[in-house]
């Protein structure tokens, strides 16, 4: 049996974007919980755009799965904040390019800022295997 199962029940609407409405995960799997990444390159750059920038942190998320043994297909939840309505559509391009399948829980919020202004994106998310 897999370590996770995406949870679709019946009786309710389908998801609005590509993601799962929940994610199961066995019992004796391994957890890493991955902090806030925000779209910034290794040598300290911020590209520009939600794109790049979004590309950057699940980049970054892999490296930090990649640390414990696991990959972005591991990813059983995502949390991502953009900094404007404007962004959603780009984040969720990249978002899913990077997911694995079946696609893990999501939550997208827009929220007003990050710590620096450039940045206009983050993603956090949680791996099992």
């Amino acid at each position: 049996m897999s370590a996770t199962r995406p949870l679709l029940p019946a009786g309710m609407s389908p998801p609005l974007a590509r993601y799962s409405h929940g994610m199961e995960v066995a019992a004796g799997a391994r957890y890493v919980f991955v902090s806030g990444q925000l779209g910034i390159n290794a040598d300290g750059t911020v590209p520009e755009g939600v794109e790049a920038q979004a590309a950057a942190c699940f980049e970054n998320i892999g490296r930090i799965l990649g640390e414990a043994g696991m990959t972005l297909a591991d990813i059983v939840r995502i949390n991502a904040y953009v900094s404007a309505r404007e962004h959603l559509a780009g984040y969720m391009t990249v978002r899913d390019r990077y997911a694995g399948t079946p696609p893990p829980a999501s939550t997208l919020m827009i929220v007003s800022g990050f710590a620096r202004p450039e940045f206009v994106v983050e993603v956090e998310a949680i791996a099992a295997r």
